[in-house]
């Protein structure tokens, strides 16, 4: 892990250790790699639940129960589809914190509604307001999934 992100992860163990909160991830675009990061500091048992990796809308709807409506009319990288994928993931887990990601990575399968680099980001808590939030990130496929990264681990630690 780089040192930018094992810092952010630090101070995001911190964080949610002090507050006794559990955090779960719903991840598409970046592919795990937001969990890996999070796993990568010792003792995050204590404070990670476990990451939902559904990449396919299948999965999305399976195991997240995102509805499929949601997917058809606004499609997997949207405010609609990342509310329900972090509802799902508090729904369907003990964290009582979660994040979900959703994205074009690239290098193809934007569209000019959705260009690559496109991400939307929601955080929800059960005791706490949801915030949703799209970025439009540059850079190729692992730049723009580095990215996403980031902005998830700073929106949990509420760096706007």
């Amino acid at each position: 892990m780089d040192d930018d992100l094992h810092q952010l992860v630090l101070k995001l163990a911190a964080y949610l250790s002090s507050n006794k909160l559990v955090l779960t991830t719903a991840e598409s675009c970046t592919g795990g790699w937001l969990a890996k990061v999070l796993t990568d500091i010792p003792g995050s048992s204590g404070w990670f639940e476990c990451g939902y990796v559904t990449y396919s809308n299948a999965s999305k709807i399976e195991l997240l129960g995102v509805l499929p409506h949601t997917l058809e009319i606004w499609g997997a990288v949207s405010e609609q589809a990342v509310r329900e994928m972090a509802e799902g993931a508090l729904r369907c887990s003990r964290g009582n914190l979660a994040v979900s990601i959703s994205g074009v990575a690239g290098p193809a399968g934007g569209g000019a509604d959705k260009p690559v680099g496109t991400v939307w980001f929601c955080w929800a808590g059960l005791n706490q307001r949801t915030k949703v939030l799209n970025r439009a990130f540059r850079g190729g496929r692992n730049a723009v999934r580095r990215q996403a990264v980031v902005t998830a681990l700073e929106g949990l630690l509420g760096i706007d």
